[in-house]
């Protein structure tokens, strides 16, 4: 119960604390918070907004008997061309960060994927070389790739959903897969064997960008079929300074561009509707990526 009564506890402290409070809107609501567990992040669009809500967050604690840990407390502009913020808590400022991990993910100041990407890419090649032994044991192929995709994709792709692939992302993506296969091969990059000869020793035809669109249309398809506050982000609502049919929109078009080819948004959301539909759409039948080369 305890950890119950302490999320009950915060949540009522923080409806009282930042009631009136906050300029940051999605779909017309205001956004105050994002909250798991003990983790608190307060959003903002002007750094003395935070500045006020920080005050009062702190005021009110102490009403209820808690205190907050400067130390412990961070802040991040998020921005195309990010600056320091300053922050006060009880005369000591506020330590300013390029990025920080969030339920597994890691936000950076620039607001893109490729650092979160290397990352995932950095643990997955860790948790390989732990098994080598087995992947590259003379175990059935089928069965180490299936081994592969299991325990080493499933790490490399944590919360690929969300992830806005650029031309770079997508490489090191590739890279990683060619990676995998080799090592499992045993087949240095001394041997000067082409990554198409790979893939044929390997029987490999779908590549690591499909598994991802994969991911993406199941998780897409939920958002879609729900009026709630991650489809009113994935659509890209969120009033600031700029129209949303500018550079703000242009996030989620290509967070979607990997569904929606050319049939347009409209088109997209209403296969989401008709879970039959969108099943048949992006289900067994959505084949693979296939990247093509000019020799």
């Amino acid at each position: 119960m305890s950890p119950i009564l302490f999320n009950w506890y915060s949540e009522c402290l923080t409806k009282v604390a930042l009631e009136g409070f906050g300029d940051f809107k999605i779909g017309g609501q205001i956004i105050h918070t994002v909250k798991y567990a003990v983790d608190l992040v307060l959003l903002a669009k002007e750094e003395k907004v935070l500045q006020d809500m920080i005050v009062k967050l702190i005021e009110i604690g102490r009403c209820y008997g808690m205190e907050m840990n400067v130390e412990k407390t961070k802040v991040m502009r998020i921005s195309r061309q990010p600056s320091p913020v300053k922050i006060m808590i009880n005369q000591k400022q506020l330590e300013n960060v390029e990025s920080f991990k969030y339920l597994g993910s890691i936000l950076t100041n620039d607001g893109g994927c490729t650092c979160e990407i290397k990352c995932m890419i950095a643990m997955a090649k860790a948790a390989f070389n732990k098994k080598r032994t087995l992947f590259t044991s003379t175990l059935d192929l089928d069965f180490r790739k299936m081994l592969v995709k299991c325990y080493i994709w499933s790490i490399a792709l944590y919360g690929a959903e969300t992830w806005t692939l650029r031309t770079v992302d997508q490489k090191h993506l590739e890279s990683f897969k060619m990676w995998c296969w080799r090592r499992m091969e045993k087949i240095s990059w001394t041997d000067r064997v082409r990554n198409e000869d790979v893939s044929l020793r390997v029987k490999e035809q779908r590549n690591i960008l499909h598994e991802i669109r994969k991911r993406k249309a199941n998780w897409i398809g939920h958002i879609l079929r729900r009026n709630c506050l991650l489809q009113r982000v994935t659509e890209g609502k969120i009033q600031g300074g700029i129209e949303v049919t500018g550079r703000q929109g242009s996030r989620r078009r290509k967070l979607l561009d990997d569904l929606k080819e050319r049939r347009g948004y409209s088109h997209l959301k209403e296969e989401a509707l008709d879970r039959t539909m969108w099943t048949a759409h992006f289900g067994r039948g959505f084949g693979p990526v296939v990247r093509q080369t000019t020799k």
